[in-house]
C-alpha cells in the first residue's frame, strides 16, 4: 500500500506513459492490488509538485505520510513500512528540525535508542553514530551509548534476523584502532571496556579492529555484522559492494522499517531512468522480516 497524493501518482504515471490504476485504501468490496494497480492512502499535497524541484511548502506532506505509516504499523494496520529517499534540507528549509528517518521514527515511537544498519553485498553494517558532523563523532561515542547500541544490534539480529548467536565485528574509531592509545584514547577508554563487559554476558564480539583492514574476506568470513563508529567509516565499503541493491534497516524500533540505500537523485526524477533495485530489495526484506515476526508470534 502506498501513502501519497493520488493525483501525483497518476500524473507521474502519465508522464512516464505507464498504465496505472489507483485503488483507494482501505479498498471497497475487497479490491486488491495487482500488476498495474496500486492501493493508495491519499494524502494531499499542499502545492502541486514540479518534477525534480524541491518545495518547502510540501514538507509537512512528507512528514504526514511518515506519521501515517508509522502509526499504522504501531496499530497493526500494516506489517512493516518501507521509506523512499527524502531531501532533509527541504524539510529544514520549512522551519522543521529534521535529521533523518531514523531519528524521526525513534521520536514518533517513543524509542530511546535506535540503530541504523545497512544490508547488502553479503554484509550487514551498523553504525554507532549516524548523521553527525565528523568533528562531533568522538565526543558522541560514550560507554553508555555504545553499550546500548550493541544491545539493540544483538537483540534485533536474534529477534528479527533469526541469528542464534550473532558475531559482531567492532571497528575502532582512530587509525590503527588507536595504536594502543598513541593515536587516540577512545578505544582504550571507551570501546574496549564496553566490549569486555558485554563479553562477560556471552556477547560474541570481535575488536576493536582497524577499519582499514576490517573489511577483508578473512575478517568478514564468520561475521554476522560490522559495527562502524561513524557513517562514512562503514557505509562506503558496503555501498561499493551493493549500491543500487542495498537496504537500510532501523533496529530497535517496535515496528519494522526498511529503506533504500541512496538519495533522491532529483536530476533523474520523471525521466524513467532511476534504478529501482534498492527499493525492490527494501520491500522484499521488509516482507521477510514481517513474515518472521508472524512466525514468532504463532510460536509463542
Amino acid at each position: 500500500m502506498v501513502i501519497a497524493d493520488r493525483e501525483l501518482l497518476k500524473q507521474r504515471a502519465r508522464q512516464l506513459r505507464a498504465p496505472l490504476k489507483v485503488i483507494d485504501f482501505p479498498p471497497a468490496g475487497g479490491a486488491t492490488a495487482r500488476a498495474g494497480a496500486l492501493l493508495v492512502q491519499h494524502v494531499p499535497l499542499a502545492r502541486p509538485a514540479v518534477t525534480g524541484r524541491l518545495d518547502p511548502a510540501n514538507s509537512r506532506y512528507v512528514l504526514r505520510t511518515l506519521e501515517i505509516a508509522a502509526d499504522g504499523c504501531r496499530d497493526g494496520i500494516f506489517d512493516a513500512m518501507v521509506t523512499a529517499p527524502l531531501q532533509k534540507s527541504v524539510i529544514n528549509a520549512a522551519g522543521i528540525p529534521f535529521t533523518g528517518h531514523t531519528e524521526f521514527l525513534a521520536e514518533r515511537s517513543g524509542t530511546q535508542h535506535v540503530v541504523m544498519m545497512l544490508v547488502g553485498g553479503g554484509m550487514r553494517v551498523a553504525l554507532a553514530t549516524t548523521h553527525l558532523a565528523l568533528q562531533s563523532v568522538a565526543r558522541s561515542i560514550t560507554r553508555d551509548d555504545l553499550e546500548r547500541t550493541l544491545r539493540v544490534l544483538r537483540g534485533d539480529l536474534i529477534a528479527r534476523f533469526a541469528l542464534a548467536r550473532p558475531r559482531i565485528v567492532v571497528a575502532g574509531l582512530n587509525p590503527h584502532a588507536g595504536e594502543g592509545g598513541f593515536l587516540g584514547r577512545e578505544e582504550t577508554d571507551v570501546i574496549i571496556p564496553v566490549l569486555e563487559k558485554l563479553r562477560r554476558e556471552a556477547f560474541d564480539l570481535v575488536g576493536p579492529l582497524p577499519a582499514d583492514t576490517l573489511f577483508t574476506p578473512r575478517r568478514l568470513k564468520d561475521c554476522d555484522c560490522v559495527l562502524a563508529m561513524y557513517h562514512d567509516q562503514g557505509l562506503p565499503v558496503l555501498k561499493y559492494a551493493s549500491f543500487g541493491a542495498g537496504v537500510n534497516v532501523t533496529l530497535g524500533l517496535p515496528i519494522i522499517r526498511t529503506s533504500v540505500d541512496h538519495g533522491t537523485a532529483l536530476d533523474l526524477a520523471g525521466t524513467g531512468r532511476a534504478k529501482i533495485g534498492s527499493l525492490i530489495e527494501a520491500i522484499r526484506l521488509a516482507a521477510k522480516l514481517a513474515a518472521g515476526c508472524r512466525r514468532m508470534r504463532r510460536g509463542s
